[in-house]
C-alpha cells in the first residue's frame, strides 16, 4: 500500500493516535505525516504510505492554511480551550482594531513557540517539560504570514474567526494571543481546523469513517494518491530510456540533455514516459539524483 492519504483528522485524536489507526486499516507499517495536529485541532493530515515516506522530508510546499475560532478575555496555560485559566478580563477590541492588529503580522517575522509545542530544547520536547511543570527560555523562530483575516465577531460573546495562510512552523495559537494583546486583550483558541497543508486541501480529505467504508467495499486503494502528488510545485521533465538509467544508477550527467531545459540549481519531477522515477536538480551544469522513488528498470 503507497501513496498519500489525505486525512480530515477529528478532534480528540493526537497525529499519532491517527497513524497507529491507519496502520490497522491500510495494513502497513510504513507511515508518516505531513504536519502535526494537537488534539483540540481538525482537519488537513497528509499521511505517508509505504514508499511514500520518502517523500515526508522533502516536501516542497510548506505552507498552511487554517481556521481559527478565537475568544477574547481569557488566557489558559496552552493557549487554547485545553488548558487551565490562567488570567481573565472583560476587555474588547473592535473588529476594526482586530483587523488592524492581525494586517502588522503579515509578511516575515519571528514568533516564539509555546510551551506545549512539540519543539525541542536540550533534546526534551516543549510539552513535556510543560507537562513536568517546568517554563524554560525559548529562542524566537522565524515565520511568515502569507494572508490573514479577521471575520464573524461577535462583540458580545468576545469571539471572532481568524484565518490565516501561513509557512510551517507557525503556531496559530500564539499569532492569537499576539493579536490580541496590541489590542489590549487576552485571547485563546476554542476551535481550529487546518484547510490546507503541503498543498493538499479540505476537498482532497476524507474522515476516518469513510476510510474505514473504503476498507470494507474493497475500494481503499483508491483513496490514495501518487506520491508525485506532493511535488506538484516542481515542473516535471521526461527522460528517454538511456538518461532514466543513469538516473536510476545515481550516475550524473550533463543537464542541458534534459528535455525541456533546466535553471541553475532548479530541482524537477522526473519521469520516464507515465513512471515518476523521482527527484533531480540542476548542480553545476549537471543532473543529479535528489531521491528516488521508482525501484526497477523502466521499459520502454
Amino acid at each position: 500500500m503507497n501513496g498519500i492519504l489525505i486525512l480530515d483528522k477529528p478532534e480528540g485524536y493526537t497525529s499519532f493516535d491517527v497513524i497507529a489507526k491507519l496502520r490497522g486499516l491500510l495494513g502497513e507499517r510504513r507511515m508518516g505525516h505531513g504536519g502535526t495536529l494537537d488534539p483540540m485541532a481538525t482537519g488537513v493530515l497528509p499521511v505517508f504510505a509505504g514508499a511514500a515516506t520518502k517523500a515526508v522530508d522533502l516536501l516542497p510546499n510548506g505552507r498552511k492554511r487554517y481556521c481559527a475560532t478565537v475568544r477574547l478575555g481569557v488566557r489558559t496555560d496552552t493557549g487554547d480551550r485545553t488548558g487551565s485559566v490562567v488570567e481573565w478580563n472583560d476587555r474588547r477590541a473592535s473588529l476594526s482594531a482586530l483587523r488592524e492588529a492581525a494586517c502588522g503580522f503579515l509578511g516575515a517575522g519571528e514568533q516564539i513557540p509555546p510551551m506545549v509545542s512539540a519543539v525541542r530544547v536540550d533534546g526534551k520536547r516543549l510539552y513535556e517539560l510543560a507537562r513536568a511543570g517546568k517554563t524554560v527560555e525559548r529562542k524566537p523562530r522565524p515565520i511568515e504570514i502569507f494572508s490573514i483575516g479577521v471575520s464573524d465577531y461577535d462583540g458580545e460573546a468576545g469571539t471572532f474567526c481568524l484565518e490565516v495562510e501561513c509557512s510551517k512552523g507557525t503556531y496559530v495559537r500564539t499569532l492569537a494571543e499576539d493579536i490580541a494583546a496590541r489590542c489590549g486583550c487576552l485571547a485563546c483558541l476554542t476551535a481550529l481546523r487546518r484547510t490546507m497543508s503541503a498543498g493538499f486541501s479540505l476537498a482532497q480529505a476524507h474522515s476516518l469513517e469513510q476510510i474505514g467504508q473504503a476498507k470494507e467495499a474493497g475500494t481503499l486503494e483508491s483513496l490514495l494518491l501518487p506520491v508525485d502528488s506532493a511535488f506538484s510545485a516542481y515542473e516535471a521533465r521526461k527522460l528517454d530510456e538511456n538518461l532514466a538509467r543513469l538516473f536510476l544508477s545515481g550516475f550524473a550527467f550533463e543537464a542541458p540533455r534534459v528535455r525541456g531545459g533546466l535553471e541553475p540549481g532548479q530541482t524537477v519531477r522526473v519521469y520516464r514516459g507515465g513512471v515518476f522515477l523521482g527527484l533531480g536538480r540542476e548542480e553545476a551544469g549537471r543532473f543529479k539524483k535528489i531521491k528516488q522513488f521508482w525501484f526497477d528498470t523502466p521499459k520502454g
